[in-house]
């Protein structure tokens, strides 16, 4: 059994802590939810700058994707160690440090002359983002009482999963009305109401351990955690075979397994207790949001060439057209705690994904270069209240399985599954995509001339650009990129709903979904 650990918050003594007040934990959920937004919107805010960013910086495509999966993969590969040290040394300090190390580096991002500068920003950007991420949740968890924390946590979920595509949107708007340079001043600008609301209306909670920090099993799990996002993310662009590849592949799996097995010795003094995994809310939470937060990912990257590309529409009209399924899914988000009272959170998530899967299908089928957006939205809406559903409870899932005094693990677990899901799922979808669009394409080139026709092997965008090279064959070659394009989303999708049929099954069968007793 491991030792135990009491959580203490600073003003108060005894065993049992007094709360904040409602008004003050009013303040404390908006305070945490700025804090988070902020971390959101710069994981997929630069996505839609690449352009601006290879000309200001004179900077190749790899080195603009490398700006932009710098900041996740140093987020993902910070969170555990990161999390566990906020237990130990104090939420609220950990909190405010992380708020002014991202501000910080948000601002050295805005005004940066080189790529160089850039990355360095985003690197410290993303140590930042994983001081503050895994304490957002564990400060919900640590001061609202547990018949208020579902709703809490529900609206943290909200943010999480519908607040990349709301900071998409404010992205785009600032570059196509402005500058790239002041997709930086939203972060900013959140941090600074963030770190006031803290600073006045957070209490100070912690863990009183007696056993020191778990160095090794941080070192071994960034290690882990590296290794396998860099697979992930370069897999796509160098190719899965490559050398880079395979080597994050072994290295990643060989800090893995050092990982459990040195934390399966440590037992008691674990930074996290692996045998954990053996309790079905946890295994099957984590499960649910790495499927959901893949597919979720997934679909945006062949959401957004379909708008642009076939749809021929702007970066920020885009964008707005995602947000239906934003707002949808951070209701559901709202609403799920309540349901899971009603009809029990495994219920609630096998309903979630149920929705879910039957979006991604009705995509499928409805999709057509003639049909437009009127032909995605049923699907998307669909897709968006589902996840927003099944989010929610399998997030509690996680948190309520770990012990109260180590709910910065507990978040920070639930923030890496999100992070290695997301990166999972564009690597896969995307995957799926390309290669249904190849396999369609093909026969419909016997047409076109050699030199547009082999550029429209590459992707829709290389086909659109190579249209007019394609003389009197020009609109064959838009028709035909277009349609093989919907022929590759549409294996994508089926994909996404294979995975959440899988998903389902799991559920069902792993028995009652219910989170354990804090």
């Amino acid at each position: 059994m491991n030792t135990p650990r009491t959580a203490q918050v600073s003003g108060h003594t005894g065993d049992s802590p007094a709360l904040p007040g409602a008004a003050q934990r009013r303040t404390i959920l908006i305070a945490v939810c700025i804090a988070l937004m902020a971390v959101i919107a710069s994981v997929s805010g630069l996505n839609v700058a690449q352009p601006d960013l290879a000309v200001a910086f004179d900077a190749s495509q790899s080195t603009i994707l490398w700006i932009i999966n710098i900041y996740t993969l140093t987020l993902a590969a910070l969170l555990l160690p990161l999390g566990a040290l906020g237990d130990r040394l104090g939420r609220k300090p950990m909190l405010v440090v992380g708020l002014l190390v991202f501000g910080i580096a948000s601002a050295a991002a805005g005004l940066a002359q080189s790529s160089e500068v850039m990355l360095a920003a985003r690197v410290l950007s993303g140590v930042g983002a994983a001081m503050i991420m895994p304490i957002t949740l564990a400060v919900i968890t640590s001061t609202f009482p547990e018949e208020e924390r579902g709703r809490a946590i529900g609206v943290w979920t909200g943010v999480a999963g519908g607040g990349g595509i709301l900071g998409m949107f404010l992205s785009a708007a600032l570059v196509d009305l402005a500058s790239w340079r002041w997709l930086f001043v939203l972060p900013v600008v959140l941090v600074l109401i963030a770190l006031i609301m803290v600073l006045r209306s957070v209490p100070d909670s912690r863990e009183k351990s007696g056993h020191p920090f778990d160095l090794v099993g941080a070192l071994t799990s960034i290690l882990a955690i590296v290794g396998l996002i860099f697979v992930l993310q370069e897999g796509p662009v160098q190719g899965w075979t490559a050398p880079a590849t395979v080597a994050g592949l072994i290295a990643g799996l060989l800090a893995t397994i050092a990982f459990v097995a040195w934390e399966l010795r440590r037992r008691d003094a674990a930074l996290l207790d692996v045998r954990l995994f053996a309790e079905r809310p946890l295994a099957s939470g984590s499960l649910t949001l790495l499927a959901v937060f893949g597919v979720q990912a997934g679909i945006f990257v062949v959401l957004f060439p379909f708008f642009q590309a076939v749809l021929g529409w702007s970066g920020l009209l885009s964008t707005l057209a995602l947000m239906p399924m934003a707002i949808l899914m951070m209701i559901a988000s709202g609403l799920a705690p309540q349901l899971a009272a009603r009809i029990g959170p495994r219920a609630t998530i096998s309903t979630g994904i149920l929705l879910a899967g039957a979006g991604l299908a009705a995509m499928a089928l409805m999709v057509s270069v003639s049909g437009g957006y009127p032909s995605l939205l049923p699907g998307m809406l669909a897709m968006g209240f589902g996840m927003g559903l099944s989010m929610t409870p399998s997030t509690q899932a996680i948190t309520t399985t770990l012990p109260q005094s180590r709910q910065g693990v507990a978040s920070a677990l639930n923030d890496v599954t999100r992070e290695f899901g997301t990166a999972l799922g564009v690597a896969l979808l995307g995957a799926l995509l390309s290669s249904g669009y190849r396999t369609a394409i093909n026969p419909r080139l016997t047409d076109i001339p050699p030199a547009p026709a082999s550029s429209a092997r590459e992707g829709i965008a290389n086909a659109l650009n190579a249209a007019n090279q394609a003389g009197p064959q020009s609109q064959s070659l838009i028709h035909a990129a277009q349609q093989s394009f919907v022929e590759g989303w549409q294996q994508a999708m089926w994909a996404g709903v294979f995975v959440m049929a899988a998903l389902l099954l799991i559920v069902t069968l792993t028995g009652r979904h219910q989170p354990n007793t804090p």
